[in-house]
């Protein structure tokens, strides 16, 4: 095998990086706001708001993501750039599983929680701001973390649209340089470092997490 068209193409990878990243942290920003808004639905005590979230969390989770790319930057025949297309799908995508991290983490607070804030005179609303979501966030936030290194590998396929991330780099090496496999390997072992490096921090921040719960 040859690497020796690293010496010149490096820099391609490095702006792959970028928008990989880039991406990954925009999907996980916006994803997770969308998720709560679908999760508050979710635990909404109207049904028409519960069916909405149902139904948002069935169709995406039930689809392939590539069709919901497609969609987003060449169904609506809009002008929007491959940032955009890539960030709205990957968001849309991504929210549905968040709302369930969500969801899962408010469930596993204490019962008695609302309870006891209900009681103090706070309403539904008060509570869940107040009380529950702090509680959950602390419960949620390894399961975000997960989410976050999912999305960096899942986001390979928005050089499908023509984003210049790492797999459209590689792409672009590969028919500058006439080599089929060497450029794919190099991208491989770039999202396996990068994902790697992530999961080990993440394990790092939950051990540390629940040693600060075990000495609470």
């Amino acid at each position: 095998m040859k690497f020796e068209f690293l010496l010149k193409y490096y820099p391609f990878y490095i702006e792959g990086i970028k928008i990989t990243l880039l991406l990954a942290l925009l999907t996980i920003i916006f994803g997770t706001l969308l998720g709560l808004v679908i999760c508050i639905f979710k635990i909404s005590k109207y049904k028409i708001l519960r069916a909405i979230a149902s139904i948002y969390i069935e169709i995406i989770r039930g689809t392939p993501l590539l069709v919901q790319l497609i969609i987003i930057h060449y169904g609506f025949r809009i002008n929007i750039t491959e940032i955009t297309s890539a960030t709205v799908a990957l968001s849309i995508n991504s929210a549905a599983y968040i709302a369930e991290i969500i969801r899962a983490g408010i469930i596993s607070v204490n019962k008695g929680q609302m309870e006891a804030s209900r009681s103090l005179g706070m309403n539904h609303f008060q509570s869940m701001k107040l009380i529950i979501i702090p509680q959950a966030v602390k419960n949620i936030l390894p399961a975000l973390a997960n989410e976050f290194v999912v999305l960096i590998k899942e986001s390979a396929i928005v050089s499908y649209i023509g984003l210049a991330d790492i797999m459209y780099k590689a792409n672009q090496i590969r028919s500058l340089t006439y080599l089929t496999l060497e450029p794919l390997l190099v991208a491989a072992l770039i999202y396996f470092v990068i994902t790697f490096t992530i999961s080990k921090f993440i394990h790092y921040f939950e051990r540390k997490l629940n040693k600060d719960n075990d000495s609470n």
